[in-house]
């Protein structure tokens, strides 16, 4: 039977009482890298190590719900909002356990206790009059009998120098700037993507203007006191130089916080006023006492962490809409803001699919504890960083396994050797270790490692209180090769044993120090120290324990039996590096298809190994006169090929490296197709030409779009080629492609008759792949034979 939770933490007068948030990951769609590291993860990290010190600190966070984006996803999936909640909530939590998040709420802001809150807040706003009415004009769709929110128009970015074709209509992705959706040029609603038109409808704002001096005072004031990282209050000061406007407060949408005023009780609070309402309202579904938390300025410190692009809701939104309510609400001290982290040669996206993902990490067998020394070593804390393949596999090989893991290992095997070669797992004794000049030194060094460590992590630099505390390793590394131990340990037994209970506590002091950027890993390094992550996980001041810094070889008592050393860490090779990042190429929904496409591959090629190919018709059967199961025939006039016309072609308003064409294949209407060709073939010489289609295919939706039909190409061996096999130009629209040199016998099979091609399925794929391999037999027509330039071991997909 499970153990009960542990009643919820509150304040504690007289300690350090530390509340502690992270930006609210968006609920449609499944985190990144750069998400996590830009909020989850670092805020994991200080609370981690708020703990270690002893600090009286609890970790709020959830999933944001609301919003046009949970709508649109809705629409996109075919399911309700709060479907789309549920599945993509248990996917957060999830990849944050994975990644050994250690929330002590992890809520969610369609939970009632967002309502009771926003809503009080909305009628203290009311009642001090920051509150106002104001009629906006407002796009709206007639195709889709709406207005519509923000983030259901996408168009041109109207900032000089950007000109981004997709702005969302609340904000630029490329730019960054804050957008209203009548200022996009060419806008287009994202549901039917037909072009809105303006009217006017009644919202409410918050009067930003008339709350500056208080909001200015505040930033001011804290901004100072609370070590504000420059990047926020660049962000910050950047939106109070363009001088404060009113921001409206509510939105034309169904899925949200509804707003108790009867004038607009058919609309809801606009997820940025309500979204960091959340904090306080996860905070009180942990505890019913969450005011303790929340209105206790003098006792509670504040710390909140996000990425670049949500600082100002944090900096000038959230503080306006408390400061309004006129209430002694705990406010922000401190924010810690990361820049992007961007993936290989392009940027992390969520809406795009591009980088890893959380659920993606977990397949690669690369444990999270590895992926979280990479992220945070790599933390974006000043300037964007870049996550390449390459250097994390440097860092995992070179930092991890040849500097920590190995430093760990050589100390713990050493002692555990039998007696005679080492200490038989018993700590020895090590009287006089001060006076030892070479650990002396070491002592001076890792003590000073320690005081930056402390002070990097006061001030949330976590990227410089990694880098402190694997230098301790470094130079314990460099301590145990200069002593050359296995030596002392026979011709100088009492130096031998002051270096190695030396090292052990230097190995215990890093299983200490790096836990909040490694949990699993100090956790593995206590079990084979046998000790207690529960007990001896701490590194307080008024346990003394800072102070054995000075005195590292204290930290383990002599006689302590440790359990059994196994290595730390695994190298990460080569060609485990060139899979990954052929593996994470492209977008997520384009490596699901290819999946799908490998495994379908897999399965035919299974289901051939046991399937007798027909040399055609006229062969006899072979004696006995029934066919077995796995003698099935497989004939090349299943495959039914026809030239096409391609109408129309454009791109998939959903995909970047998909075209979606309307092609005339001889029926009464054209079929649509979508097919993975932006990459290879531009998108003027898609349109009027003629080309091969792969008819029989069953239909399958491919983001969104269902393709009925396939494009033939033909590429190169690695893919970096692509052309399309082209029918003569006087071939017939809708006529049938034959193979040239066949007899024409309905049922003549492809491999008999010609050894270049390999393998065939007329089992074809559901995905659009067709498994055979092209080399020299042509497709042909009435008309000639279909064209294709040499491709040198080339096939056709």
């Amino acid at each position: 039977m499970a153990s009960p939770p542990p009643p919820p933490k509150l304040p504690i007068p007289g300690r350090r009482n530390i509340l502690i948030t992270s930006a609210l990951p968006y609920v449609n769609n499944v985190p990144h890298l750069g998400n996590i590291i830009g909020c989850v993860l670092s805020a994991d990290v200080f609370a981690r190590y708020c703990r270690l010190r002893g600090y009286n600190a609890i970790y709020i966070c959830g999933t944001d719900e609301y919003g046009t984006a949970t709508e649109t996803k809705a629409l996109e999936e075919k399911c309700s909002p709060k479907e789309i909640c549920d599945k993509y909530h248990v996917i957060h939590d999830e990849v944050y356990k994975w990644f050994d998040i250690k929330f002590d709420k992890f809520g969610r802001t369609s939970a009632p206790e967002q309502t009771e809150v926003c809503q009080a807040i909305f009628h203290k706003l009311m009642e001090n009059k920051w509150l106002t009415e104001n009629t906006m004009q407002q796009l709206y769709c007639d195709t889709c009998e709406r207005f519509l929110a923000d983030r259901l128009v996408e168009g041109k970015c109207p900032t000089e120098g950007c000109n981004y074709e997709a702005a969302r209509g609340d904000q630029c992705e490329n730019c960054s700037k804050l957008l209203n959706p009548t200022e996009l040029i060419d806008p287009k609603c994202k549901v039917c993507k037909n072009a809105p038109r303006i009217r006017d409808t009644d919202h409410l704002f918050l009067e930003l203007p008339l709350l500056s001096d208080k909001l200015v005072n505040y930033i001011n004031n804290t901004s100072v006191a609370g070590m504000w990282s420059q990047n926020a209050i660049q962000a910050t000061n950047a939106w109070l130089k363009e001088g404060l406007k009113q921001r409206c407060i509510t939105r034309d949408l169904k899925w949200g916080v509804p707003v108790p005023h009867e004038k607009y009780k058919d609309k809801v609070f606009y997820v940025w006023f309500d979204a960091p309402i959340g904090y306080i309202s996860i905070t009180a579904s942990y505890t019913p006492d969450w005011e303790k938390w929340w209105k206790d300025p003098d006792n509670v410190e504040l710390f909140q962490f996000m990425g670049k692009d949500n600082v100002p809701f944090h900096t000038v939104m959230f503080p306006s809409t408390l400061l309004g309510t006129g209430e002694n609400w705990t406010m922000m001290k401190t924010i810690s803001v990361t820049e992007y982290l961007n993936y290989e040669a392009g940027k992390f996206s969520k809406s795009h699919g591009i980088g890893v993902f959380g659920n993606d990490a977990k397949t690669t067998n690369i444990p999270s504890e590895v992926w979280r020394y990479y992220l945070l070593m790599n933390r974006p804390e000043v300037s964007d960083t870049l996550f390449t393949w390459a250097d994390l596999q440097a860092k995992l090989n070179s930092e991890l396994l040849n500097n920590l893991g190995n430093f760990i290992n050589r100390v713990l095997s050493f002692v555990a050797k039998p007696a005679g070669g080492g200490y038989d797992s018993i700590i020895p004794d090590a009287p006089n270790a001060e006076s030892h000049p070479s650990t002396n030194a070491l002592a001076e060094k890792t003590n000073k490692w320690v005081e930056q460590y402390l002070e990097a992590m006061e001030k949330v630099k976590l990227k410089q209180g990694l880098k402190s505390a694997m230098a301790i390793s470094s130079d314990g590394n460099a301590y145990l090769q200069e002593s050359q131990f296995w030596r002392l340990y026979k011709e100088d037994p009492a130096t031998c044993a002051i270096v190695m209970k030396t090292s052990v506590g230097v190995v215990y002091l890093l299983a200490c120090l790096l836990e909040p950027f490694m949990p699993s890993f100090s956790r593995e390094v206590l079990h084979q120290l046998n000790m207690s992550p529960d007990e001896d996980l701490s590194f307080c001041d008024d346990k003394g324990e800072t102070a054995k810094a000075k005195r590292p070889w204290d930290f383990v008592s002599a006689g302590h039996k440790i359990g059994k050393p196994v290595p730390l860490f695994k190298e990460l090779k080569d060609e485990q590096v060139e899979a990954f990042r052929i593996k994470f190429a492209g977008s997520q929904a384009e490596r699901i298809l290819k999946e799908q496409a490998d495994a379908e591959a897999k399965k035919v090629a299974e289901k051939l190994k046991g399937t007798k190919l027909s040399e055609g018709s006229s062969k006899k059967k072979q004696s006995g006169g029934s066919k077995s199961k796995t003698a099935e025939e497989v004939s090349v006039a299943k495959l039914d090929i026809r030239v096409g016309l391609i109408r129309k072609a454009e791109k998939h308003p959903d995909a970047d490296s998909l075209y979606i064409e309307e092609i005339d294949v001889g029926e009464e209407a054209p079929r649509t197709v979508v097919s993975g060709l932006v990459k290879f073939i531009p998108l003027e010489e898609m349109q009027n030409r003629k080309v091969c289609v792969l008819c029989n295919l069953k239909p399958v939706a491919m983001r969104g779009i269902k393709s009925h039909a396939m494009v033939l190409a033909a590429s190169n061996k690695d893919h970096t080629k692509v052309e399309l096999v082209e029918p003569p130009e006087s071939a017939a629209v809708g006529e049938r492609v034959t193979f040239a040199g066949f007899s024409g016998e309905p049922e003549a099979s492809l491999n008999a008759k010609s050894k270049t091609w390999e393998k065939l399925s007329a089992d074809l794929h559901s995905n659009g792949e067709l498994v055979a391999c092209y080399k020299d037999v042509p497709f042909t027509t009435s008309a000639g034979v279909c064209k294709v330039k040499t491709i040198a071991n080339g096939e056709i997909r």
